[in-house]
């Protein structure tokens, strides 16, 4: 099994929901009344997702749902065929679709045009959406519509709205599709909490508890969940930063705080604020030009002002988990943070691009780099979006896993489920390989199998800590570790990936998983 720092013990006690002890096989199968043997498995913590959006996932595994598919035929035939089924339903919504499958990564209004109803579909980042004349009639947008302060609405040669809404321009319309009932959202995270555990995940951060892209604010699901027993896994939520406010909504997001209080599997205790956008869309910020396009991105929140919401969130003893992607929103945010206590255990996600002489400074400052490995892989999105835009030295500069382990960084990781997997293991197999796993989407890219930047690698016990210990830490769990007084959230691994050759680990899969010593999960 597989315990902090790396060690293996052949076996674990558990007791009243509790791991009692740890360690060989022979001093403790005399005080077990049932026996679960690995079968050539591996014992591991439960793994803790430290950015994940459940609720919206299950909500989108119950609409049109694009993401198991590629490519606009493929898409056309998924929304055509979900149209015909549900004749009723107002406007057509989802998601999924890949920027990577349309050129320049923008499809077209026309290409929904064939509906009889709107449509609003979610791209797969979240940070765009796809919509078709009638929906913009709906909305009223034209070419005299403004661009919000916070996005773009993608315009042709004339000025006309294309149908991609990019970032806060998305709220123009995916705020008038149908709102989910109390009922659906519960239901959607009871789907997504057993998607989870079957990829053994037992705990998580949503990272973002509010209304965000048309979405509705999940808190009363949560608190409502949590209060009835319906949440089984150990989860905090990121209390969405609205950057059309300033130091006003603290005294909301207070008493958000407090109505979680109480309640044994759930806590409002992190705020996320999102700086910027992503670079697909040239939204990220950046400190010099895009190349081929020009602009450097967009800062959600003035720099300024984020220093001081910052540290007034801090004062309160919220933790702050931030959305950075370009190099100059990680600067921005690692400005903020300076003076700030790190037992606030504020963590940033994504880091897409970091400018080398930030990387001493997480470190420095206590800050924990919150990764989403599955990203750092040659995909299409990758190699035709992000490289010619970014150019040299900057591309070089991506996901520096390495350089930040070495600078004595602490690590927590997560998927950012559904803009991509939530299985552990295939981000486990990116940090170890930088490849694309197997069974992947991408998987079939010309260069999915050549190692992006592998000079960023890292170990398995490193990634497997990040995704178990790392993760839990932030979420100040009492779970993700195998030792005697933690929670008995386990997980059996059909496989010990430390056994496979680094080109395999992706194939690993879940065979069981536990909560407070209680099965939640096996594999038929």
């Amino acid at each position: 099994m597989f315990t902090p720092k790396g060690v293996l013990a052949e076996a674990v006690l558990v007791r009243d929901g509790v791991i009692a002890a740890v360690g060989a096989e022979r001093d403790l199968a005399g005080q077990a009344t049932e026996t679960v043997e690995l079968g050539g498995g591996l014992l591991v913590p439960g793994f803790t997702d430290a950015h994940v959006h459940p609720i919206q996932a299950g909500l989108e595994r119950a609409k049109c749902d694009l993401s198991e598919v590629f490519g606009l035929d493929a898409y056309i035939e998924k929304i055509a065929d979900f149209a015909a089924k549900n004749p009723d339903k107002e406007w057509i919504d989802g998601g999924g679709w890949d920027m990577s499958a349309f050129p320049g990564g923008l499809p077209h209004r026309e290409q929904l045009d064939f509906l009889d109803r709107p449509a609003y579909l979610i791209q797969r980042d979240h940070h765009a959406a796809w919509v078709n004349s009638l929906a913009l009639e709906r909305a009223g947008i034209t070419a005299g519509t403004p661009d919000p302060a916070d996005g773009r609405i993608e315009r042709d040669a004339a000025g006309a709205p294309t149908g991609v809404l990019h970032e806060g321009a998305m709220d123009l319309i995916g705020l008038l599709t149908p709102r989910p009932t109390a009922q659906d959202l519960l239901d959607a995270l009871a789907d997504a909490q057993r998607h989870l555990f079957s990829l053994g995940i037992t705990g998580w951060q949503d990272a973002i508890v509010g209304s965000y892209a048309g979405s509705d604010d999940q808190l009363p699901t949560y608190l409502a969940a949590a209060g009835s027993g319906l949440l089984r896994a150990r989860v905090v939520g990121a209390l969405w930063w609205d950057r059309t406010r300033g130091l006003d909504q603290i005294e909301d997001l207070l008493a958000r705080r407090a109505s979680a209080e109480g309640l044994d599997r759930f806590r409002a205790t992190s705020v996320k604020i999102m700086q910027d956008g992503i670079t697909e869309n040239f939204t990220a910020a950046t400190l010099e030009p895009y190349c081929l396009c020009g602009g450097t991105g967009l800062s959600y929140v003035d720099p300024d002002k984020l220093r001081e919401y910052v540290a007034e969130l801090d004062r309160r003893g919220f933790q702050a988990h931030f959305h950075a992607i370009g190099e100059r929103a990680v600067r921005e945010v690692l400005d903020s943070l300076a003076g700030t206590d790190p037992a606030n255990r504020h963590h940033i996600a994504h880091l897409q691009v970091i400018e080398p002489s930030d990387v001493p400074r997480f470190a420095a400052l206590g800050v924990t780099a919150n990764l989403q490995p599955l990203w750092a892989t040659h995909h299409a999105q990758m190699d035709e979006l992000t490289l010619p835009f970014l150019g040299e030295p900057r591309s070089s500069w991506q996901y520096p896993f390495k350089d930040l382990l070495d600078h004595g960084t602490r690590f927590c990781a997560g998927s950012d489920w559904p803009v991509s997997s939530a299985d552990p293991m295939q981000g486990m197999h990116v940090a170890v390989n930088r490849t694309e796993p197997g069974g992947s989407v991408h998987a079939g890219y010309p260069t999915a199998q050549t190692p992006f930047l592998p000079g960023q690698r890292i170990d398995l016990a490193t990634a497997m800590t990040a995704y178990t210990a790392g993760s839990a830490w932030v979420n100040r769990s009492p779970a993700g570790a195998i030792e005697a007084g933690r929670p008995a959230d386990l997980v059996v691994l059909d496989r010990d990936p430390f056994e496979l050759p680094a080109r395999e680990i992706w194939t690993t899969g879940v065979r069981m998983t536990f909560v407070d010593g209680e099965l939640v999960h096996e594999k038929p």
